[in-house]
């Protein structure tokens, strides 16, 4: 069964629009920012890791209440932001199966790219390899953050961001198609800081996950997706570099 939107209208309030305005301008400035000072380090800290972990856990979360907040007072049905379960049997299976495939898609890609000299792995991998947890407590803490990105983002993009755009283009033919469309561009954007390949890269797993959120009318599949993935990386890049 397909999501039903209670708009009909190109109206879109103005809340709504300093929210999306912050996603694609403010976040992509503040992730690059924050990466640049990473990388100027020449290396990390627990302590460097433990803050980013925190800082970004409590930012994430505060975006979630004041988008929720904004939503609530719009009178924004659960069922526009996908978080109301339609079909639990689709819902469940299809987690399962996204989940077991892009992690396990995860795991070999990392293999294989930490097999390759250090000069050709990348800016990207520079990133995940400096931040990636290296002891217990900080995976522990890495656990809280992957389940916060998982929760927030999807909220944020395939809930918030796609039923916004869905009502700017209600009255046009495939709206769900524009608004998945534009949804996963404001995702990619946010993952600027990662160069052309993240930017690619996180716009085909945009669209994976709004296509399920649409399909099955919900956000859990994309969710636990997201939550397996931050977490395979986390566990398996630091054990194959042989750093923990």
């Amino acid at each position: 069964m397909f999501p039903s939107f209670a708009v009909n209208s190109l109206f879109i309030p103005w809340d709504f629009v300093l929210i999306l305005a912050f996603f694609g301008i403010v976040l992509p400035w503040r992730g690059a920012a924050r990466i640049k000072r990473i990388l100027a380090k020449p290396e990390m800290t627990a302590r460097d890791r433990f803050t980013l972990y925190g800082s970004t856990i409590l930012f994430q979360w505060l975006i979630v209440v004041i988008v929720a907040w904004r939503c609530a007072a719009r009178a924004v049905r659960p069922e526009d932001l996908g978080i109301a379960a339609s079909d639990p049997w689709r819902i469940a299976w299809t987690s399962i199966v996204l989940t077991g495939i892009l992690c396990v898609n995860q795991v070999f890609g990392l293999r294989r790219i930490t097999k390759l000299p250090a000069e050709k792995r990348g800016s990207l991998f520079a990133i995940t390899e400096k931040i990636m947890p290296r002891t217990r407590p900080e995976l522990l803490v890495y656990t809280a953050l992957a389940c916060t990105a998982g929760i927030s983002e999807e909220f944020l993009y395939r809930g918030f961001v796609f039923m916004a755009f869905v009502r700017v283009v209600i009255n046009y033919g495939s709206p769900y198609a524009s608004a998945a469309i534009l949804s996963s561009a404001w995702f990619s954007v946010a993952h600027l800081y990662q160069g052309r390949r993240g930017l690619i890269t996180t716009f085909v797993v945009g669209i994976i996950f709004v296509s399920l959120r649409i399909w099955t009318g919900s956000l859990l599949p994309a969710v636990i997706a997201h939550i397996g993935i931050d977490l395979t990386i986390g566990i398996c890049a630091s054990r194959f570099l042989g750093k923990v």
